[in-house]
């Protein structure tokens, strides 16, 4: 793909950047969506909410069981190829569960889903940080930001009008345009894959993968678990926590030893100090951006008395701040590098949440609105500037590896999040006492985002500062192969 001489993104660019975004976005809209449909669903198939919970935490765990799989499966068939396999797993997963007879054919039929999911969510970094170059990593992961920044946003809100004005099944039908648009658009604008003689022949780690796949797994099912039972003494918490450990740290000891067959995410990496304070950064924002989103329409419904819809409007804010600021810092990071502009997002998101601990239950929705939409201005000018670095400073060949961890660490870091949030409001009697209970119970929160904040600020030292080179000039790569690694898309 051509540039020109500023390093602008040029047509092609844009419409790979637009079509990959366009089916990544299905599963982002999806997994919110039927988070808010559980009493829709529990109704409709006459069963409780914890069995019908497992119809989203099902589909979380495929998802994360499948991301690692995917950084190896990448070299082995080419991104092309997978991203349409992908694609079509999780439309068909769609269909499926838009036609489930009971709960159980709709956990299954998620599970379908997430497994789709799981192949999609990596590729969607993959296939844009290979096509933008090092030069343009930052903005091009800007533009990337704002789907991920809105698609929490929107979830909820598309998921309520789609409850209160169609039947419940549309959740899924509306998957099936967006993705046969998605695929037919992918067959002409991804870059074809290299002949099968130049792909990896590398054999799949299945020590590692049975190791590190449900490690990850399991500490998400336990964090989760945490966030529905509002404590982590439970066994229900300790026991999946403690076996996903236990793998993961089997893992780094299988992958630290490992000869014959390189593992699927070398722990080497992690040596790194800008890889090590990439992810690390990265999975706080995702920890502090999914408090403020779970903590934020409970705000509204316990003390305003707000709807679901409604409550999910008012929480907009922070993902238009985050949208609003990603595509900006991001382009500004291709020149300056991530540090000094993470320093200023991670200020301007500690104010927003301190503003928020100031608030009562007789204040304006305005004032929260705003501090909401601090946290997400100075996250979101965390969030790209980060990603940007770290595929700046990948070795070509591990790009795969790196999304991988990446997209664990965020589910890792949201899942926490949740978890924290509910143990805060739990603790505080948020959730069934008194109004001034609420109250103390949301200034905890926000002291906690405040406090992550202030993490995230004192880590971006660690970050790269300025890009050692500038832009590529004109022209450069505009015969690069169509799947070369990172600059030479």
């Amino acid at each position: 793909m051509s540039e020109v001489q500023d390093g602008r993104l040029d047509a092609r660019l844009l419409q790979l950047i637009g079509v990959v975004l366009l089916g990544g976005i299905m599963g982002i809209l999806d997994s919110t969506m039927v988070a808010v449909a559980a009493d829709t669903l529990s109704q409709q198939f006459r069963t409780s909410l914890t069995s019908i919970s497992w119809a989203s935490t099902a589909y979380l765990l495929t998802l994360t069981v499948t991301i690692p799989v995917t950084s190896w499966a990448i070299g082995r068939f080419g991104a092309k190829r997978l991203w349409l396999f992908g694609l079509i797993l999780f439309l068909v997963g769609s269909m499926a569960s838009a036609l489930a007879w009971d709960v159980g054919s709709l956990i299954v039929f998620r599970i379908v889903q997430g497994l789709g999911a799981g192949v999609l969510d990596p590729l969607v970094l993959v296939i844009l940080a290979r096509a933008a170059g090092p030069s343009r990593a930052g903005r091009v992961m800007g533009m990337m930001g704002v789907v991920l920044s809105l698609g929490p946003v929107l979830g909820p809100v598309l998921g309520g009008v789609v409850i209160e004005s169609l039947d419940w099944r549309w959740m899924f039908y509306i998957n099936l345009p967006i993705g046969i648009v998605a695929f037919l658009l992918a067959m002409r604008v991804i870059p074809a894959d290299p002949p099968a003689g130049q792909r990896s022949d590398t054999r799949l780690d299945v020590l590692g993968f049975a190791l590190m796949a449900p490690g990850f797994a399991a500490m998400v099912l336990g964090l989760t678990q945490a966030g529905e039972h509002a404590g982590f003494g439970t066994p229900s918490v300790l026991v999946p926590m403690s076996i996903g450990l236990v793998l993961l740290v089997g893992y780094v000891l299988h992958a630290l030893r490992a000869r014959r067959t390189p593992p699927l995410i070398d722990v080497r990496l992690f040596t790194s100090r800008s890889f090590a304070a990439s992810v690390t950064v990265q999975g706080l924002v995702g920890l502090a951006t999914y408090a403020g989103l779970f903590a934020l329409p409970l705000y509204y419904q316990l003390l305003y008395g707000h709807g679901a819809r409604a409550a999910g409007l008012l929480v907009a804010p922070l993902g238009l701040g985050s949208a609003l600021a990603m595509p900006l810092a991001g382009r500004l990071s291709d020149r300056m590098g991530a540090r000094s502009l993470a320093q200023g997002g991670a200020v301007i998101a500690a104010l927003g949440a301190f503003a928020l601990t100031r608030i009562g239950g007789d204040s304006s929705e305005v004032w929260s609105a705003l501090g909401a939409f601090a946290i997400g201005l100075g996250l979101g000018a965390v969030g790209a500037p980060t990603m940007g670095a770290l595929y700046r400073t990948l070795p070509p060949e591990k790009v795969p590896q790196g999304s991988s961890v990446l997209y664990n660490l965020n589910q890792l870091g949201g899942a926490l999040g949740v978890a924290l949030v509910t143990l805060i409001l739990a603790t505080a009697g948020a959730d069934k006492g008194s109004a001034a209970d609420a109250v103390g119970g949301f200034h905890s929160v926000y002291w906690f985002v405040t406090a992550v904040s202030v993490i995230i600020l004192i880590a971006t030292p660690l970050l790269p500062g300025r890009p050692e080179t500038p832009p590529a000039p004109a022209a450069e790569n505009e015969r690069a192969p169509a799947e070369e690694p990172v600059g030479g898309a």
